[in-house]
């Protein structure tokens, strides 16, 4: 059994254990697989252990292994990709054309350009709002104050499916801090899927914090460094 097969097992292991801890079933939340910085060959290494959803911060690494395990013989059956990272309006017609998910929505420019750019031979693209719930200055998102409107906008892309919203909270070691984002997002989720029932994802939630997320009401947690191991950015 590789490193990585191992790793999953473990990941997978804790997800279902704070599950049980909120009273939810493992299986309401989706473990997506964040493979940025990573060769090809750790995501094949990941689809043969079981796991079909991953997530890409860089555009063009992403499209690249896309492709190269759209050709791969060994992998049957689909492979579902989120861009997950900051996007540049130059790199929307990338993003629209290769992935299934785009959960890094933070202004409406960008939505439309993707509604646009979307091919009409593909199902409509996923996508979630991105959320800087702790106001950071260096982090991407809309404000909670933006979200509704923004929300509203993309509704009415018909190219678009409005799936939840996405948010990384500010580091800390306050953990009240950190529950208090997670349940604020929480309730922003709960918001606008009264408005909206094609909403099902709150996509919050990373190697060090998954669990209070999940407690929280976490969908769908976002996981790297705990699978595929350091990441190496100097490649």
């Amino acid at each position: 059994m590789s490193t990585i097969s191992q790793q999953l097992i473990a990941v997978k292991s804790q997800i279902t254990l704070a599950a049980s801890q909120a009273e939810r079933e493992h299986d309401q939340i989706k473990l997506l697989a964040v493979s940025k910085t990573k060769p090809a060959a750790d995501v094949k290494a990941a689809y043969q252990a079981g796991q079909r959803q991953f997530g890409e911060n860089y555009v063009q690494e992403g499209v690249d292994k896309i492709l190269a395990l759209a050709s791969d013989p060994d992998i049957i059956e689909p492979v579902e990709w989120h861009f997950i990272g900051p996007l540049q309006s130059n790199k929307t017609r990338l993003v629209a054309e290769h992935f299934d998910w785009v959960q890094s929505i933070d202004r409406d420019k960008i939505a439309q350009r993707l509604n646009d750019q979307r091919p009409a031979e593909l199902p409509p693209l996923n996508v979630c709002l991105q959320v800087n719930i702790s106001g950071e200055a260096t982090k991407s998102g809309t404000t909670l104050s933006q979200v509704v409107d923004l929300a509203s906008q993309v509704n009415t892309l018909p190219r678009l499916k409005l799936r939840g919203i996405m948010a990384i909270p500010a580091k800390t070691s306050d953990q009240t801090a950190l529950n208090n984002s997670f349940q604020q997002l929480h309730q922003l989720y709960l918001q606008l899927q009264r408005n909206y029932p094609s909403m099902d994802t709150l996509s919050m939630g990373m190697t060090g914090d998954m669990q209070a997320a999940i407690l929280a009401g976490s969908t769908m947690v976002r996981v790297g460094t705990a699978i595929f191991g350091a990441r190496d950015y100097q490649n």
